[in-house]
């Protein structure tokens, strides 16, 4: 038997339900906003990823599935979505249609690293992005927006955290406070990616997992004392629109990004008893990244949400999916069972009907095994006078119909 490749999962019911509902909420809630849905290729050249990532990144180094094609051409399945989108949106020159560009995209992203709960190396996103405006209003309204996708899913014990990243003004003046700390540190003491990000990279020391690595980063100089005042004055607007919101947030001077684009506003949703892997979404702002793939120099904004994370905290009530199960007793009956199917579906019912000849009684069992509400039993009597004996299965009644009163008849979902 071949089986599937390691880190990559099989979606199917009940799981696959909890994606459904993800999605249905997400087309619902993000076209209130002013979004549409863009779907962008899972392969793009690695470069895309390279360029707007950044080289010194985890992504970058060790995570991405990267190959060579038939013309030596090396090519990578997505690892996130932005890269992507900002793609699009600068080769079909998007931006000179219209001033501000709202999309959200929902599918499957690809890491090559170890996989654990709520982590996979195939694993699926819902992405949202903003190309057009600085203002702090639009970070406000993305994250409310966020936070009423979630509320949506009932979602609970979530707490949203934010940072400001500042910008390159102000930021370099932080990374040489940062730097000069690290470098008090013992080596010896770093986990292997530390040592060789606080010389290539020394923000993303922030953003270690590993413990002792935290622990030693507490007291680092934090990049929300060293903002610029035009940072400073966009940070607080943000917050007071949360406030406004009534959306409760803690501001974590410590959270910055795993991928190098971002500035100014970022945060996380973090939820509980989901173990390590603890935030459910997050995101900020990257207003140099457009210039940075080669379009104009447009700010953006948006967020990701981890759909196998968000999975382990929905709950989908059992439900009937089944409205009607078609039994048929006799050989003959099979046409006149295919033919009530058909009027069923067309009256947009869902149907199942099984094209096995059985007893009534394992009929039953089959239809309530199948999840259906009601069982159409066909027999020699109902297909000599063209009807159908209906039974509901959640009360025991039953009576029998013609062909033309079927056609008619309202049915309780």
């Amino acid at each position: 038997m071949i089986k599937k490749i390691k880190g990559f999962s099989d979606l199917y019911p009940p799981e696959i339900e909890k994606y459904l509902f993800m999605e249905k909420v997400a087309r619902e809630i993000f076209p209130l906003y002013g979004f549409v849905e863009m779907r962008t290729p899972i392969l793009e050249r690695t470069e895309l990823f390279a360029r707007s990532i950044g080289d010194e990144t985890d992504v970058v180094q060790k995570e991405m599935f990267s190959f060579l094609d038939k013309k030596g051409r090396s090519l990578s399945l997505r690892p996130e979505a932005t890269a992507g989108v900002v793609r699009a949106y600068i080769e079909n020159k998007i931006y000179a249609k219209e001033n501000i560009s709202k999309f959200f995209t929902i599918g499957p992203m690809f890491r090559y690293e170890r996989p654990q709960k709520g982590r996979q190396r195939q694993f699926h996103q819902v992405n949202v992005e903003v190309f057009g405006s600085s203002s702090p209003y639009i970070d406000g309204e993305l994250i409310v927006m966020l936070m009423d996708f979630l509320k949506r899913l009932n979602i609970k014990g979530i707490s949203l955290e934010i940072n400001s990243l500042g910008c390159s003004k102000c930021r370099a003046s932080y990374l040489a406070n940062l730097k000069e700390f690290l470098e008090k540190i013992d080596e010896d003491l770093l986990c292997e990616d530390c040592k060789v990000r606080r010389i290539k990279n020394p923000l993303r020391v922030l953003d270690c997992k590993i413990e002792s690595c935290r622990k030693l980063y507490k007291e680092a100089p934090k990049i929300i004392d060293y903002l610029c005042s035009d940072c400073e004055t966009h940070f607080e607007q943000v917050l007071n629109l949360l406030k406004f919101e009534n959306i409760q947030f803690k501001i974590n001077k410590n959270l910055v990004r795993g991928l190098d684009y971002y500035q100014r506003t970022t945060f996380e949703v973090i939820a509980e008893g989901i173990g390590a892997q603890s935030a459910i979404a997050g995101g900020g702002r990257y207003d140099g990244l457009i210039k940075q793939l080669g379009g104009p120099d447009l700010p953006g904004i948006g967020f990701a949400c981890g759909m196998e994370r968000i999975a382990q905290l929905i709950e989908i009530q059992e439900q009937k999916n089944k409205f009607f199960y078609i039994a048929t007793i006799d050989k003959k009956g099979l046409d006149f069972g295919f033919e009530v199917g058909s009027i069923l579906r067309n009256r947009g019912f869902e149907c199942v009907c099984s094209y096995e000849v059985k007893s009534v009684k394992a009929h039953l069992r089959a239809a309530n095994k199948s999840g259906a509400r009601y069982c159409i039993i066909i027999g020699e009597d109902e297909l000599l006078k063209r009807k159908v004996t209906l039974k509901d299965l959640k009360t025991g009644e039953q009576k029998g119909l013609s062909l033309e009163s079927l056609e008619k008849i309202s049915f309780e979902h």
